[in-house]
């Protein structure tokens, strides 16, 4: 009734050299490229504390000329045991002749989010243009996030949100290791 298929042709890579060649527009995204790991804190007004949280990032391609980027996170104690899953979120960033980002970032509980921004050298900072909310999802009403590839190596990223009535203001910052 089925016929088989084949392996996809086209896979994904996360490592310059393994896999298609990047497409040159994503030349100024490329330090993002990779497996990122680490840690963070988030803080928010509406919170009863703040927490700590461990994270995965991956940013891959196929060849075309956007990012595939996916984020997992999950709740840790203070000896940084696993708690429960977190945040999760999935989408693509696109590169625009002039290093411009434009970037779709949806989330599965209810929020979708297109930023703008820029790439230069290794800062990455982008901002939502529009955020879209099912009929359950938490009111958020905007974001901006800044992603620092470090001298060391390690990657930064800084998120500041808008929910729930507030303004723009502080809520997450990560520091991740690339992974082999």
């Amino acid at each position: 009734m089925f016929e088989s298929v084949q392996e996809n042709p086209y896979p994904d890579s996360h490592v310059l050299g393994e896999g298609p060649d990047p497409h040159p527009l994503l030349a100024p995204v490329l330090p993002l490229l990779g497996r990122w790991h680490g840690r963070g804190r988030g803080e928010y007004p509406t919170l009863e504390k703040d927490f700590r949280y461990g994270q995965e990032i991956t940013f891959s391609h196929d060849g075309r000329p956007f990012l595939r980027y996916e984020a997992r996170a999950w709740l840790i104690d203070d000896a940084g045991a696993p708690v429960r899953p977190a945040g999760r979120e999935a989408g693509w960033w696109r590169v625009t002749p002039d290093a411009s980002l434009e970037v779709v970032l949806a989330h599965p509980t209810g929020i979708v989010e297109t930023y703008v921004g820029r790439a230069s050298g290794t800062e990455f900072e982008i901002e939502t243009k529009d955020v879209s909310l099912t009929p359950l999802a938490k009111e958020v009403t905007g974001t901006r996030r800044r992603y620092t590839v470090q001298e060391d190596g390690g990657l930064t990223v800084v998120h500041d949100m808008a929910a729930v009535g507030l303004p723009l203001q502080h809520h997450l910052t990560t520091h991740l290791r690339r992974r082999a």
